[in-house]
């Protein structure tokens, strides 16, 4: 059983609140726009975990020298894809639509549109998620993260966790 933190578009701002949401995770994923490699470090070094990422739109070379546009990768027994800018179920971006069939993930995570968003897309058996945005930068409401688990092949026990107002 693996607990995910998962959070997106911080743009430099990274809430203490989140480590302690956090606390029980064995992995963080950033969907990108961390906003500079002050996020990510202090996100790996504060929680002492590892932290899977994409870069987004608004990131420099010292997030795109450490983390890729996109990443696939297993986790347990389900078949993970996340790129920033992707879109959503069923309108998603012509370069992630044609990834997402090439790769056949069973969760497809994005950030890059300040929506949280976790719905199951029928059409192509994938879960999609996106964090919204824990940052101040935008023009989202409410700072949010998600904390879920996997466990084997099963996605369970999703948790939105509101930070606070923008």
């Amino acid at each position: 059983m693996t607990r995910i933190g998962l959070i997106s578009d911080t743009h430099g701002y990274l809430d203490e609140n989140v480590f302690t949401h956090f606390k029980q995770c064995n992995e963080i994923w950033h969907a990108g726009d961390f906003g500079g490699a002050s996020v990510a470090n202090r996100l790996a070094e504060k929680s002492g975990l590892a932290v899977k990422g994409v870069y987004g739109n608004i990131d420099g070379n010292d997030i795109r020298t450490v983390f890729p546009e996109q990443l696939v990768f297993m986790c347990e027994e389900v078949k993970v894809m996340m790129r920033h800018i992707g879109g959503s179920p069923p309108k998603y971006n012509p370069e992630t639509k044609k990834e997402i069939l090439l790769n056949q993930p069973q969760l497809f995570i994005s950030g890059h549109s300040h929506i949280l968003k976790v719905m199951f897309d029928t059409a192509i058996n994938c879960l999609h998620m996106n964090p919204g945005a824990a940052g101040k930068h935008g023009w989202h409401k409410m700072r949010t993260i998600i904390r879920f688990v996997i466990d084997g092949k099963n996605m369970k026990d999703c948790e939105v966790i509101e930070l606070g107002k923008r």
